[in-house]
């Protein structure tokens, strides 16, 4: 019997994980467009924000996981991916100035790893981020967060970075996580330069 990886891909999905209809959704709800823009992924793992980036019209997109070996071999295969694996975002430096950096990292609260993405973005530069409430819990108490306390917790962080960005817009993903986890999109643009 053929031993086959587990899927995190619905039947009716046209990316190569469901990470690809969370991003697509963020993308519509916040009105961004990929095409023509150089991006990077922060935690890829299978790539399906790549993939949605890429049918998106991407020219370019920095992958960057801390796995080797995850990443679909279609995006391996397509020149427009650039890949970093066994790489923790929290220590990568874009070779480039960025149009856009999309994150969905686990084990890494958002106020590390969003400084990590504005420091690669240009002044018109967007980040979308995927908060995942029990990251920003201590460990203490780690569990699954209600709803209204994931908004809680975006709630805090949008007044976190309110003093870095001039502009910051949060949605509840319809998409849940793992396990019915439920996630929330943050989306921030217009670094205010220091």
């Amino acid at each position: 019997m053929k031993h086959r990886a587990k899927s995190n891909r619905p039947d009716d999905c046209n990316f190569v994980s469901k990470g690809g209809l969370k991003l697509a959704f963020a993308l519509s709800h916040f009105s961004i467009q990929a095409a023509n823009k150089t991006a990077a992924d922060l935690g890829s793992h299978q790539g399906g924000f790549v993939d949605c980036l890429l049918q998106n019209q991407a020219q370019k997109v920095y992958s960057v996981d801390t796995c080797y070996g995850t990443l679909a071999w279609k995006l391996r295969q397509d020149p427009r991916v650039v890949l970093y694996e066994r790489t923790n975002a929290l220590h990568w430096r874009s070779p480039e100035p960025l149009d856009l950096v999309t994150i969905d990292v686990g084990w890494t609260k958002q106020e590390h790893i969003i400084p990590i993405a504005l420091r690669s973005i240009k002044p018109s530069g967007e980040i979308l981020s995927l908060l995942k409430g029990q990251y920003e819990i201590s460990d203490k108490e780690k569990r699954i967060l209600t709803q209204e306390e994931v908004l809680e917790v975006a709630k805090k962080l949008v007044s976190f970075f309110q003093p870095k960005f001039q502009k910051i817009e949060y949605a509840l993903s319809p998409y849940p996580g793992s396990a019915g986890n439920h996630e929330v999109w943050f989306y921030l643009a217009q670094p205010v330069l220091t």
